[in-house]
């Protein structure tokens, strides 16, 4: 599908685009990702039509837009929360030359890696609804509406969003780079783990961690941390600490809230004994799922670190 050309035939008959090839129907949801009945009572709704004024980006790209919705794709959104910090990423997987102000007719496109080259895929703008509630990713500003739509055109490229429902975040973060993804197990790490992450985070690659267990369970443990889940690494530094250096790592948990508990999380005392300096420059203390930890703990309570470059 061509996306302009879409575009100006919508905007020339004056209708708001309906995409037949991935159709606001019950087959672009799956036939087992819910119950039947609540299948059945699902709507489908624009942005236009849930809020007075919607954006598709408010004030830049964040991962802090991204709140995990009812579909276990926590795989793809820790992907997505890693390309929030890499401008040069995220502009080849959201092209710019769409939005709700100008030229607006129900129709936008996203770009993805798929068998080495970048496939452009268009949907209409209409957006699945439970009982008044998103099914997909819900904005955590109520009218900025990027991450659902973007999780909606890796829906279509999957085939429906019940394919996202569980996945591998070394694909995922392939298919929104287009680069080379490495892995490591934490249950038996490289003896320079330490060294790995903060180089990584010094180049730029993308990274990702998660948890073992079952992802259709979802179990929270008391200290925070959920089990068979995705999060995504945004930082990893370090810094003097009592009479000598620590290691921490910052990650994030794509459900937008549910942080880690143990030591370096954000209340701990650890931060009392941080240079003030360095305490205000990485400490943010609000319940968006953003943490610290030390490198000892992030081996204990997670199995697996993806890293993802754009060159090997």
């Amino acid at each position: 599908q061509d996306f302009r050309e879409l575009r100006a035939l919508c905007l020339s008959q004056g209708l708001l685009f309906e995409d037949a090839t991935f159709p606001a129907h019950i087959s672009s949801i799956g036939p087992t990702l819910l119950p039947e009945e609540k299948l059945r009572q699902i709507q489908w709704k624009r942005p236009t039509e849930v809020q007075r004024n919607p954006y598709l980006v408010m004030d830049g790209v964040s991962r802090f837009d991204i709140m995990q919705g009812e579909i276990g794709d926590c795989w793809m959104l820790a992907a997505l929360g890693s390309l929030t910090l890499r401008k040069q990423f995220l502009e080849n997987v959201l092209p710019k030359d769409q939005g709700f102000q100008d030229d607006y007719a129900g129709i936008f496109h996203f770009r993805f890696w798929q068998c080495g080259e970048w496939v452009d895929v268009v949907i209409d703008d209409r957006l699945p609804f439970l009982n008044g509630r998103y099914l997909s990713v819900h904005p955590r500003t109520s009218n900025e509406f990027w991450p659902s739509l973007l999780e909606k055109a890796y829906a279509k490229l999957q085939g429906s969003y019940q394919n996202l429902n569980g996945g591998y975040l070394s694909d995922a973060l392939v298919d929104l780079t287009g680069g080379v993804q490495v892995q490591f197990s934490l249950k038996d790490p490289p003896p320079d783990l330490e060294e790995i992450l903060k180089a990584a985070d010094k180049s730029r690659c993308l990274m990702g961690c998660s948890t073992s267990g079952q992802s259709k369970r979802n179990i929270e443990l008391r200290n925070g941390i959920v089990q068979g889940h995705a999060y995504t690494i945004t930082g990893a530094v370090k810094i003097p600490y009592k009479n000598g250096w620590k290691h921490i790592i910052r990650i994030w948990n794509p459900w937008g809230h549910g942080e880690w508990k143990g030591p370096w999380s954000d209340d701990s005392p650890q931060w009392d004994r941080v240079d003030p300096e360095y305490r205000d420059a990485l400490l943010r203390n609000k319940d968006d799922g953003e943490f610290w930890m030390s490198c000892e703990n992030f081996q204990e309570q997670f199995s697996w670190l993806y890293i993802c470059n754009n060159t090997p």
